[in-house]
């Protein structure tokens, strides 16, 4: 009997910075040529560039301030790297099989899901904070993404992160360690890169099924705990499912001011 994913046991994972901040705009990106894209953006650094990724770089640091973490210069290549790929290329939907779902009045309340085997990246913090824990932990996945890997290229953005909790004895609030986790591209499942940081593994995954409801706004621990208590209220009393284990899964950059996020009720035995 598999909890779904191996490293549940060992934390959990991304959730990321939030707040109303302005969006790098489309028009901000306008006019970028596709083989800039090929380009590392800080092999050619001339003033437009370094503008933009001065740019970038404050309006990061001011989410993550809310979030009392602070990002590291070193940060400001990836951020650009990952802003521009997002601007061009379609997300990679982590793939899954919807089971059911559970409607009242025509809104979804939740859904049941099958999210096959697969590999993914994974790092666990255990900051202070919950949302400390996820943003430390996706920007070294970040970095991991923009070439910091064995094939030294962008590997491509999937969705959703999935960051896996683990409850207190007491039920009351999350344990420290934050176990936050990228699934690979599907054209590196067979082969994946492997980090250069050695806080990153690439982990395989068994099958996982969860019953998962959708809510907006920030991740932090006030804001999840209830949304963990409703989709409990909805369900009903269950031995199927895991009560020290959660997820939450993130589906938007942490420029978002309304961020599409889930959480994921895991059964005991998929």
């Amino acid at each position: 009997m598999h909890h779904g994913f191996d490293a549940l046991e060992h934390g959990n994972l991304p959730g990321l910075w939030t707040k109303t901040m302005a969006l790098i705009s489309l028009e901000d990106l306008d006019g970028l040529e596709d083989e800039e894209l090929d380009n590392d953006i800080t092999d050619n650094p001339d003033p437009m560039e370094d503008d933009e990724q001065q740019r970038l770089y404050t309006h990061w640091q001011a989410i993550a301030s809310t979030h009392q973490v602070s990002v590291p210069r070193e940060m400001t290549g990836p951020i650009q790297e990952m802003t521009r790929r997002n601007q061009t290329q379609e997300r990679e939907q982590v793939p899954f099989a919807s089971i059911s779902q559970h409607e009242k009045l025509g809104e979804v309340l939740f859904e049941e899901r099958v999210y096959p085997a697969g590999k993914w990246a994974c790092i666990t913090k255990g900051e202070k904070l919950y949302e400390q824990s996820i943003s430390l932990g996706f920007m070294k996945l970040m970095k991991f993404i923009c070439k910091e890997n064995s094939v030294g290229r962008y590997l491509g953005m999937t969705v959703p992160i999935v960051n896996s909790i683990q409850m207190l004895e007491d039920g009351n609030g999350f344990q420290k360690d934050i176990l936050t986790a990228y699934y690979l591209p599907a054209e590196f499942q067979a082969n994946p890169p492997q980090p250069t940081d050695l806080e990153i593994t690439i982990l395989q995954r068994e099958d996982l099924r969860v019953i998962t409801r959708t809510f907006f706004g920030t991740t932090t621990e006030e804001t999840i705990m209830p949304q963990i208590n409703l989709l409990w209220q909805m369900l009903g009393p269950s031995e199927e499912m895991h009560r020290n284990s959660y997820m939450v899964a993130v589906y938007d950059n942490p420029g978002v001011s309304c961020r599409r996020n889930e959480i994921w009720l895991i059964r005991r035995d998929p």
